[in-house]
């Protein structure tokens, strides 16, 4: 038999295996399994996709590699120490997952991490739940977190489950190779079917907790938000919105600035102060549907990019909300109004 020793670390449980002079030339997937007490061929492959797993110092690049007599194998398996924050039972909708990653179609109201004052309730208990491991990049209070959505805000949000996928993962966010996708609920009426803001975005010089739309990026960092009206009605407009940089509420001052606040957002003008000015029979249905949507009516419809360990493209997809859906469906029975 070859001989396996094991070093323990706090990072890695780490295998060298030496394989016997006798040995016949083998898959290098079936060969670790026979060798390491407890390991699945799908964990071997996951190692080799990360880089973990080398032979004679070199990382292994296929599954199909065969090791041979005299091979020095080496094997990374990482340790995650307990996560830091209580794990609680909160349903999930789940859209994707698989070893590397977990993507998640998150409610409206669902605050994303634990802070002050609000350690428990979040997405984090609820992952901390779910997931064996989850990354540490982001903190003890933020494991697995890579990007956040605001808490009002519902869809797709990532979250990696070791940190080689996490930081793969910050860099496709950092250098924007990623699509973002959103369903938007906008107030009035677009002159266009498509278009885009490009102002930069800053913090508000006068209201500290908001942002605000510059032409002169010295008051702000740069921002492009792209937008296709998807439904007209007669005071709401329903679109599809990608955002090509990352801001904090970029969508939501984009269409404030440009007069078309998102349907419910008070921070940003979206709420009843849009009800001035329609006639009785229209003001009613603003009304009616502004008691539909308690939150600013924006949600992370889909995500494009690809893969951070194995790099094939993905796609996910996060249904729309029932509260989204129920306004739309107020619309469109009431498109004559």
């Amino acid at each position: 038999m070859s001989e396996t020793l094991l070093t323990e670390t706090d990072a890695f449980d780490t295998y060298c295996i030496a394989v016997r002079p006798a040995q016949k030339p083998t898959r290098i997937d079936t060969f670790i399994t026979e060798s390491i007490k407890d390991i699945s061929r799908s964990k071997v492959q996951e190692l080799i996709h990360r880089g973990l797993i080398t032979v004679n110092r070199e990382s292994v690049m296929k599954a199909s590699c065969k090791v041979n007599p005299g091979n020095m194998i080496t094997v990374h398996i990482p340790r995650f120490a307990p996560l830091e924050v209580e794990a609680e039972n909160i349903p999930l909708d789940v859209i994707y997952e698989d070893d590397d990653l977990i993507v998640i179609n998150k409610p409206p109201g669902l605050v994303v991490h634990p802070a002050a004052g609000n350690r428990t309730g979040t997405l984090v208990n609820a992952l901390a739940h779910r997931c064996t491991t989850l990354s540490d990049v982001g903190g003890v209070y933020r494991p697995g977190i890579v990007h956040r959505l605001d808490k009002d805000t519902s869809g797709a949000i990532i979250a990696a489950k070791h940190n080689v996928a996490h930081n793969r993962m910050a860099r496709t966010f950092e250098f924007r190779n990623i699509e973002k996708y959103y369903l938007v609920l906008a107030w009035g009426r677009f002159t266009g079917e498509r278009g885009a803001f490009t102002k930069a975005i800053g913090r508000h010089k006068r209201e500290r907790q908001k942002y605000a739309a510059y032409q002169d990026e010295r008051n702000g960092k740069p921002a492009e938000t792209r937008y296709e009206v998807l439904e007209s009605f007669d005071f709401i407009s329903f679109l599809r919105v990608q955002i090509l940089t990352g801001r904090t509420h970029q969508i939501r001052v984009h269409l404030s600035d440009a007069g078309h606040p998102v349907l419910g957002d008070t921070l940003y003008g979206g709420g009843n102060q849009r009800l001035k000015g329609l006639t009785p029979a229209r003001r009613s249905l603003a009304l009616e549907v502004l008691d539909s949507m308690k939150r600013q009516a924006l949600h992370c419809a889909e995500m494009h990019f690809k893969h951070p360990v194995n790099g094939q493209p993905l796609q996910v997809r996060a249904a729309l909300p029932e509260d989204m859906a129920r306004v739309l469906k107020l619309l469109r029975e009431n498109s004559a109004i």
